[in-house]
């Protein structure tokens, strides 16, 4: 431990006398903004020193939730989002009211979303997050400059999290497992309105009755949603709900 501080102190020594410090009005301000630099030209482990240096020497300083927050930053430009979303949650809850309240929300929300996968058959549970914090700025911050960019990632979000829904839906219908088909099309239904996704699925939801040879639910979902229905997929699913019998 005492070598790895003395490693630290040397390195710190030989940084701040090889580059010109920046100017300011405390100690506490300098270590701040050279803290900065340093996140900024990605020297990501000496931006962290000189952040814990004021968290340890100036706790009272002016300038300590605002390492607090530099450090939620080099994680975030570390891509270590996950770490950086709790650290960001802690500090709006530790600070409130602080001025740059409305940046953490919007840091918290693009938090989860970078952790989001490129594709919508893998886990989506971090789109609840970015959904939720998004909402939570656009609510909060309603003249928010981030506003736009919060709509079209939370309707991202909700598009993946649709497309999720449709590709296990269809999974359990291409499988014959029609029962989980069944449940999966039901909840689709029950919490979308998107036309075509909704059309979809309640083809295939009467399929699915008609392929386990319930009559009474298969003609029952028919009377249910037909009226959503017209032309060529009416017709199609109408000599579907023929074959229950």
């Amino acid at each position: 431990m005492l070598k790895k501080l003395f490693y630290i102190a040397v390195v710190l020594f030989l940084y701040s006398c090889a580059t010109e410090r920046p100017t300011g009005n405390t100690e506490a301000e300098v270590i701040y903004k050279e803290a900065q630099e340093l996140m900024e030209g990605g020297r990501y482990l000496l931006a962290i020193e000189k952040v814990n240096l004021i968290k340890t020497q100036f706790p009272y300083s002016f300038y300590a939730s605002y390492a607090e927050l530099l450090y939620a930053d080099i994680l975030f430009e570390q891509d270590n989002f996950e770490e950086a979303a709790g650290t960001y949650i802690l500090f709006k809850d530790f600070h409130p009211k602080h001025k740059k309240v409305e940046y953490v929300h919007y840091r918290i929300a693009e938090s989860y979303f970078r952790q989001l996968p490129s594709t919508f058959d893998r886990d989506l549970s971090v789109a609840d997050q970015a959904i939720s914090f998004y909402e939570d700025l656009v609510q909060k911050f309603p003249n928010t400059n981030y506003k736009k960019e919060a709509i079209e990632k939370i309707n991202k979000c909700k598009k993946m999290k649709r497309d999720r829904e449709q590709y296990i839906a269809d999974f359990y219908f291409k499988t014959e497992v029609y029962d989980s088909a069944v449940y999966r099309y039901n909840e689709i239904l029950k919490t979308y309105r998107e036309k075509d996704l909704r059309v979809h699925s309640i083809v295939r939801l009467v399929q699915s009755f008609a392929f386990l040879k319930n009559k009474e639910e298969c003609h029952n979902n028919f009377n249910l949603y037909q009226s959503e229905l017209s032309g060529k997929r009416l017709d199609e699913l109408k000599e579907v709900v023929k074959t229950c019998k």
